[in-house]
């Protein structure tokens, strides 16, 4: 089979007014915001949900993974939902499936209720990044696109720096099943906001269905698409792992109050969002000076992952000041690094492939993050955060390294580029 170079085959982006596309890319900052106080909500509210419950740390780890497991399972349909019928439409879809579960989690009354309610909402909030990712593809130009996917996904840090102090303050005043209302009615007002602003006929329309169907199976004949799997399979849970836990981490490990840690939880997260805008902006700027697109992709994810090994240190340091720092600086990193993971996956596939291999990438995610959490919450379990801030600081390093030794596109890429030059 011939060697596609997918980087030189998308298409002019669907819409033509600069303004437009920066709504667009706004709305979808604002929905990943949305969907991680979604998901922060039960990681924030850990210590009373596990004593309301009557849940151990192995029990509240299953529940995440379940999470997990129904991101899983729902990446591979989410990214064909993406390609098939185009953002507009798929995007409705996911966030009013995953509004409706967020509401219901106010209603449990067990364990294993919470568990269905968030298996339902796993299923659908993986929708956020193969709609996202293939919404920029669409809409930007190439090299724009790596700043706008750092700045949708820096939603996700802005959504969890957002979550802690507000979630805090609702459970205090209304009670914590209050909590879930809000996300859940924030995603409803989204729907009509991004109804209005997509345009109606996406890039998949245009191209007509003959692209837009290029079997699944030609694609997992392809180095590239391996790549991706492994890389964000090794990436991906490391974030996880501070969304959920790091709550749970100050509260047992580092003995700080809820109050405490709705003061702040914020902190990494945000800096993190910085870190996520700012892995966007070195992208370009590489781009802009003539770097190869395998020549930038080296240099930022190389130099953010190097960052990441601070997790080693938090264990060991006394202060839970200098703790907090040193987990800012790690999620600042993972962020930079993330950013280009994504573009990543725009320089190797063609648009009307994007919403699959976000998705396909998503499932490999899904797996370790699915089996994260059980380890952790197995480690804790047995006394110590000690190993697990060692493996999330090893896993970026080594997904990069994954990434570019499974990626035979991007030393084509270099080739062509050495012989044209």
């Amino acid at each position: 089979m011939a060697t596609r170079h997918p980087v030189h085959e998308h298409s002019a982006p669907s819409v033509e007014t600069s303004s437009q596309r920066w709504v667009i890319l706004a709305l979808l900052f604002a929905i990943t915001v949305i969907n991680f106080i979604d998901r922060q909500t039960v990681s924030v509210l850990a210590p009373l949900i596990k004593a309301a419950f009557h849940l151990s740390n192995e029990a509240y780890g299953r529940i995440v993974a379940i999470f997990q497991f129904g991101m899983m399972g729902g990446e591979l349909p989410m990214g064909l939902v993406m390609d098939r019928w185009g953002c507009r439409i798929g995007m409705c879809a996911a966030v009013c499936w995953w509004s409706a579960c967020t509401g219901s989690q106010a209603f449990v009354r067990s364990g294993t209720q919470l568990a269905i309610s968030r298996l339902g909402m796993g299923s659908t909030e993986c929708g956020n990044f193969s709609g996202g990712i293939k919404a920029v593809s669409e809409t930007f130009p190439v090299k724009e696109r790596t700043l706008a996917i750092g700045i949708f996904n820096s939603g996700s840090v802005i959504g969890a720096v957002v979550a802690p102090p507000l979630i805090v303050y609702l459970a205090q005043h209304d009670g914590f099943r209050t909590a879930f209302f809000v996300p859940a009615s924030l995603g409803v007002l989204w729907i009509v906001l991004w109804w209005l602003a997509y345009p109606k006929h996406g890039t998949h329309e245009v191209k007509g269905t003959e692209k837009a169907q290029i079997p699944l199976k030609m694609m997992l004949q392809r180095s590239s698409t391996w790549a991706v799997m492994v890389c964000r399979a090794l990436i991906g849970p490391v974030i996880q792992f501070y969304w959920y836990w790091l709550p749970s981490y100050l509260y047992s490990a580092r003995h700080m109050s809820m109050t405490r840690i709705g003061e702040l939880s914020w902190i990494p997260f945000f800096l993190g969002s910085v870190g996520g805008v700012a892995g966007g902006w070195a992208a370009g700027w590489l781009e802009r000076r003539g770097a190869s697109l395998p020549r930038v992709r080296k240099v930022t994810m190389y130099f953010s992952s190097g960052f990441c090994l601070a997790s080693f240190a938090v264990p060991f340091v006394a202060s839970p000041v200098v703790a907090l720092m040193v987990i800012s600086l790690a999620i600042f990193a993972h962020n930079f690094l993330s950013a280009n993971m994504y573009g990543a996956i725009t320089d190797l596939f063609a648009d009307e492939e994007v919403g699959r291999a976000t998705g396909l990438s998503g499932v490999a995610s899904g797996l370790t993050g699915l089996l994260f959490p059980l380890l952790t919450g197995y480690l804790v379990d047995q006394g110590s955060y000690r190993f697990v801030f060692m493996i999330a600081a090893l896993m970026p390093l080594a997904g990069t390294i994954a990434l570019f030794v499974l990626a035979r596109q991007y030393r084509t890429m270099t080739r062509v580029q050495a012989a044209q030059g």
